[in-house]
């Protein structure tokens, strides 16, 4: 089991953080979501997987969300 966090760019609300979680939940191996929210910043993004996730799948899966990784 591994835990990665990365800091995402443009959520603003509630409803930025259930698309966040909705899409990076489909990444195979997901067990866990978690959103620190911080409006107009970088929110932290959480993941808890059976494996390491592929960084590019995990930046694609919050790009389909609509937002963008900062840093990892």
């Amino acid at each position: 089991m591994t835990t990665e966090t990365v800091a995402v760019t443009g959520m603003t609300c509630e409803h930025c953080v259930a698309s966040v979680t909705e899409e990076v939940s489909e990444l195979v191996g997901v067990t866990d979501v978690a959103v620190d929210l911080v409006p107009g910043g970088s929110s932290s993004v959480t993941v808890t997987s059976d494996h390491r996730i592929d960084d590019q799948a995990l930046r694609g899966a919050i790009a389909e969300a609509g937002y963008e990784v900062v840093s990892r």
